[in-house]
């Protein structure tokens, strides 16, 4: 008997095999694939998940309320002393330290973009000035924002969040 034959026919059972467990795979994969691409968002839901904003008719000192992804979204155009209030506080007295310019885009300061939510419990508080700071107040607990959002009074643990956004032209941003 040749001792070659055993070799040969185990290279060729092992291709088999390979091929096999190969196919096998590529079976399995185009059976799982439709269940996990019907977890993507539908097409409607990314539609949502931005929204472009005119800002041309909000005058200096004004604050709007517009919803992205199911949440209010509090655009405020900041006056000149808003601005110079929000950078004159000093770091130590902030629960959750952030400068004015960490919550701004730089070259347009006087326009302030955050989540209207208040971060204690996810009531929305009040704004145009409210509150001690001028800035926001949620009555619901008694949380106090600043003139650039951020907390300095009240049982809220972080500023007011803000979200991803981005100026698409002088008078437009697009949040999300």
């Amino acid at each position: 008997m040749s001792t070659e034959q055993p070799q040969e026919d185990g290279t060729r059972r092992d291709f088999i095999i390979l091929t096999a467990q190969a196919m096998g795979a590529l079976g399995a994969a185009a059976v799982i694939w439709p269940f996990v691409n019907s977890m993507n968002p539908s097409a409607d839901v990314l539609a949502l998940s931005s929204t472009e904003v005119d800002l041309s008719p909000i005058a200096e000192g004004q604050e709007i309320k517009v919803m992205w992804r199911g949440k209010p979204v509090f655009i405020r155009h900041r006056t000149a002393e808003n601005i110079a209030e929000a950078e004159a506080v000093p770091l130590s007295e902030l629960r959750d330290p952030q400068t004015d310019a960490e919550r701004v885009k730089k070259d347009k300061k006087q326009w302030l973009v955050m989540v209207g939510i208040c971060t204690h419990l996810g009531c929305v508080p009040l704004g145009n000035q409210a509150g001690e700071y001028r800035g926001w107040f949620c009555p619901c607990h008694g949380s106090y924002y600043d003139t650039a959002g951020r907390i300095r009074k009240g049982p809220a643990p972080t500023n007011l969040v803000i979200p991803p956004y981005e100026f698409i032209s002088e008078t437009k941003v697009k949040i999300g």
